[in-house]
């Protein structure tokens, strides 16, 4: 039975309750090591691949985070669809913390982070300006929906470099640019995902309002924590119920994004660039 979906835990969201006949499977990558294995399991009668972002016991720090190792090894799972859930704070206030946001834009605020598989002789250029797949995101967000959450549609997720949480003046900022939620990790799984072809969807969970707001000047790990324990619970429910309504073919342009973007001739391509992204180029490379 093939690995029909991948599903992303982020902090405080480190296994899946639900997930029956386990497998931890562990995927070498030439990127190096993924965050941990990958737990192989059913879920709603599908067959998905769990991984914990931040590692057993979250060990890992946002700009830590193997991106590229963590995307490679879904694809090589054959993972065609991928569900993260990332804990954020709110830009606004209705946005309330435990509310789930299913964001359609992405707006960088990191420094340095390798976000490509391209590169070493190989020239591409996907297409981001709808950087979540809308068909995946409309199944998330009917799916908390369905589980009872307050859920936001569509959205911009400003990804901050971190670890420290943003100052006054840059809260302010993003307000005043109306961007909605500010997280650390989403934007780089996205590019690679796009990448790689692979359907990509983000739960964003509230777990405070960012520093603007004046009842959350200093933010806390301790409050944190607490909500991260109440939407992890929400996340495990939206999670399975998207995985129960994700069936069939994709339709959406996400199957195809590298078709119109590799530049460089396939006769000059590396060779051990083309070995090392046969499974993201490889239908491409004839």
């Amino acid at each position: 039975m093939s690995i029909e979906i991948g599903i992303i835990g982020g902090s405080g969201l480190y296994d899946m309750a639900e997930l029956t006949d386990r497998e931890e499977k562990t995927v070498a990558t030439p990127f190096g090591d993924p965050s941990g294995p990958y737990v192989i399991g059913t879920l709603r009668g599908k067959r998905v691949a769990f991984l914990a972002r931040h590692g057993v016991g979250h060990r890992i720090l946002p700009s830590e985070l193997n991106f590229r190792a963590n995307i490679y090894g879904f694809k090589v799972l054959g993972v065609e669809r991928l569900i993260s859930a990332s804990a954020v704070g709110s830009l606004k206030h209705e946005y309330r913390p435990l509310d789930i946001v299913v964001p359609d834009q992405f707006f960088d605020r990191t420094k340095g982070r390798i976000s490509t598989f391209f590169g070493r002789g190989l020239v591409a250029h996907i297409a981001f300006a709808h950087p979540l797949c809308a068909d995946l995101s409309k199944i998330a967000a009917d799916a908390a929906q369905q589980v009872g959450a307050t859920v936001h549609r569509g959205g911009t997720y400003v990804n901050m470099e971190g670890p420290q949480f943003s100052t006054l003046a840059e809260s302010k900022l993003y307000r005043s640019w109306g961007m909605d939620v500010i997280g650390m990790t989403n934007l780089q799984e996205a590019k690679l995902a796009r990448e790689a072809e692979i359907c990509y969807a983000t739960l964003a969970l509230v777990t405070d309002y960012d520093c603007w707001h004046p009842d959350h000047d200093s933010v806390t790990v301790d409050l944190i924590i607490s909500n991260l324990m109440q939407n992890a619970a929400t996340a495990q429910r939206t999670i399975a119920e998207a995985v129960g309504r994700t069936s069939g073919a994709r339709t959406c342009a996400c199957k195809d994004a590298l078709a119109t973007a590799i530049i460089t001739q396939p006769a000059l391509v590396p060779a051990q660039t083309k070995r090392d992204l046969a499974p993201i180029i490889g239908k491409y490379m004839q």
